[in-house]
């Protein structure tokens, strides 16, 4: 009887389509499709493929994925671990550590680029002794896009597994840990397998931060062409003289983007759940 009202109340809520939701949702959904159109709309289609098949394109799109792939890795890498961590109040203080790990969302991109500077740079904090011992710097290097990519980018894996982290039913980890397994083997056996889609989605999101991310590569690595220029800064120094190569250059990392996450929709965006009688 109960399952029955539970049908009958959802198959109500579906068929409600109330204006006072329905139409601001559809303005947002035309703020966010109307850009998409007007640069598709602009793209110079005739000399296209000469544009996105340049040296200059081409090794910008390498720059970014190497930059995107290599962050998305480090903070899968290092972001689950500080996820867990958070999730289970491990360390004293976790709401002052949970809100420092969302400082890069909130700081401007420009920000992030100086606080990178000011502790990796050649004479930052811990750049300059890096510098020192092995006079290798991360500033105008792809180090240093990985890493202001990392930065920005670690957040919202963090935030993605940490509340997924929260959502695992404890009873299971309790059960396991008491017949004797110890925290790694549940967190590896239970925890991981429990939060996997969390885990694709909060990668894709990294990752999709990582290979858009400007403000804080151009001022931490620079805009060097061949070396730390990625095609968001490509976009952004074609624009300055050539309105076509900036569009065609868009599209490009728009369609990249769009294939991958078409590709792992099914992680992140899973289909509605129904309810069986």
């Amino acid at each position: 009887m109960g399952i029955c009202k539970t049908l009958i109340a959802n198959k109500s809520l579906a068929g409600q389509r109330p204006p006072s939701l329905i139409i601001p949702g559809m303005i947002a959904l035309a703020f966010l499709l109307v850009p998409l159109i007007a640069i598709l709309a602009d793209a110079p289609w005739g000399s296209f493929l000469t544009i996105i098949s340049s040296p200059t394109a081409l090794e910008a799109l390498r720059i970014s994925l190497i930059a995107s792939v290599s962050a998305a890795g480090l903070v899968f890498v290092t972001g689950v671990p500080l996820a867990w961590i958070l999730a289970r109040d491990v360390l004293p203080g976790t709401r002052f550590w949970r809100a420092l790990v969302i400082v890069p969302l909130l700081l401007p991109p420009v920000v992030s680029g100086v606080a990178l500077l000011s502790a990796f740079g050649r004479r930052g904090l811990v750049g300059g002794w890096i510098y020192d011992l092995t006079g290798f710097q991360f500033p105008f290097s792809i180090a240093g896009v990985i890493l202001a990519a990392t930065f920005v980018a670690l957040p919202f894996l963090v935030i993605t597994v940490e509340g997924a982290i929260r959502s695992v039913d404890r009873d299971i980890e309790d059960a396991a840990a008491v017949d004797g397994a110890s925290t790694r083997r549940i967190f590896q056996s239970i925890t991981l397998p429990s939060i996997a889609p969390a885990l694709v989605a909060g990668t894709v999101l990294a990752w999709a931060r990582a290979v858009g991310e400007f403000g804080a590569t151009i001022t931490f690595a620079g805009n060097l062409e061949g070396s730390t220029q990625t095609m968001p800064l490509a976009v952004y120094t074609a624009l300055e003289s050539d309105r076509d190569s900036a569009i065609a250059l868009s599209i490009m990392l728009l369609v990249v983007a769009v294939a991958i996450l078409v590709a792992l929709r099914s992680y992140y965006m899973p289909g509605r759940q129904r309810h069986n009688p």
